[in-house]
């Protein structure tokens, strides 16, 4: 009787946008019975991708309002919900596994919920992220990269992106983190996840990271670029984040890694050549690569297929070999106007909205 709570709420969070598909195993179940109580999962089960005051989710539930929003607000605290509001009067909705819920317990992980994971992310990847047009994060080029002929967008460029924003809040990167914690760490920038917006008050008032000024903030972007980690932004123009990843620890790059063409599962509107005259097959730009897409022999050579337009090894080349190059016009990506956009755009995608 208690699975079948746990089977309702893996359905309604595959049903969201960024999905939560089945396995044969049920390690998406051992999941959500690490995280949830029976009542929370069925409580989960009535909210929605949409800020909903008690009273509505309280009648959806047949529950009285004043006993479930205490509840409401403790599920938000542990990260299985989304709150909003002012004053204490909140309004709350349903979380995503990823990017959500998973990011949300960077502070409570422990051996057994990360081996969990990271049997269940790579089905994840593989049968959501990678096949969908839209995706929730993109790759932008780091600035360094970026020659002075380019017209780049501001949405395109972590300076600018941190710039516009007032609030801003810094969280360990869980992936660094959970790989550190079962004696894989790689030894890189923990203080890596910006968070903006309305987002940077969830994690601040949830203990998920600290408060920081736009400049703190560019000091840590420049620390992680130097440290090679490549940007990934929320997937929209207005994002509520950007990640600084590392290829050997993010879910995300690590299961890109895994395919063949992994350039052609991210949204990136650039790419990286080589100008073979001015390379001293030096190999520092296949040792910076996060993605495998360099080797070297009499010159550094760039396997397209693999080139996600990071610009990592652009600004790490001392000859000036390597170029950042935009595609063409007609293979340029606009990402949505904002992140809500962005979901309706992936839930269309996937057919469950």
């Amino acid at each position: 009787m208690e699975n079948a709570v746990y089977e309702k709420l893996a359905k309604h969070l595959d049903k969201l946008p960024g999905g939560f598909p089945p396995t044969d195993s049920g390690v998406e179940l051992r999941i959500l019975k690490r995280l949830f109580t029976p009542h929370e999962a069925e409580i989960a089960t009535a909210l929605r991708m949409k800020l909903d005051p008690p009273s509505a989710i309280a009648k959806q539930l047949d529950m009285n309002e004043s006993e479930l929003t205490p509840l409401l607000e403790s599920m938000s605290k542990k990260g299985l919900i989304l709150r909003s509001g002012k004053k204490g009067k909140n309004h709350y909705m349903a979380a995503q596994f990823m990017v959500g819920i998973w990011e949300y317990h960077v502070n409570d992980l422990n051996e057994a919920l990360i081996h969990d994971a990271n049997e269940y992310i790579p089905h994840l990847m593989k049968e959501i992220w990678v096949k969908q047009k839209t995706r929730q994060l993109r790759v932008i080029p780091i600035s360094k990269s970026i020659s002075a002929e380019m017209n780049v967008m501001a949405y395109e460029e972590a300076e600018k992106i941190i710039r516009a924003e007032s609030k801003i809040v810094v969280a360990p990167c869980i992936c660094r983190k959970e790989h550190e914690m079962v004696g894989k760490g790689c030894g890189k920038l923990q203080e890596a996840c910006l968070i903006f917006g309305g987002g940077a008050f969830f994690y601040e008032e949830n203990g998920l990271g600290r408060p920081i000024s736009q400049e703190e903030a560019l000091e840590i972007l420049n620390k992680g670029i130097e440290q090679g980690l490549v940007l990934q932004p929320g997937n929209s123009q207005k994002p509520m984040n950007i990640c600084m990843c590392c290829g050997c620890c993010c879910q995300v790059l690590k299961n890109l890694n895994k395919l063949e063409e992994p350039a052609k599962a991210v949204c990136s509107n650039y790419y990286v050549t080589v100008n073979e005259e001015n390379c001293t097959a030096c190999g520092t730009c296949e040792e910076r690569c996060q993605m495998n897409a360099i080797t070297v022999e009499d010159t550094a050579q760039v396997s397209l297929a693999r080139c996600i337009g990071c610009g990592i090894c652009v600004a790490a080349c001392d000859s000036e070999a390597m170029v950042l190059v935009e595609k063409d016009a007609s293979e340029k990506y606009i990402p949505p106007k904002n992140t809500v956009r962005m979901y309706m755009k992936l839930a269309q995608g996937r057919g469950v909205m």
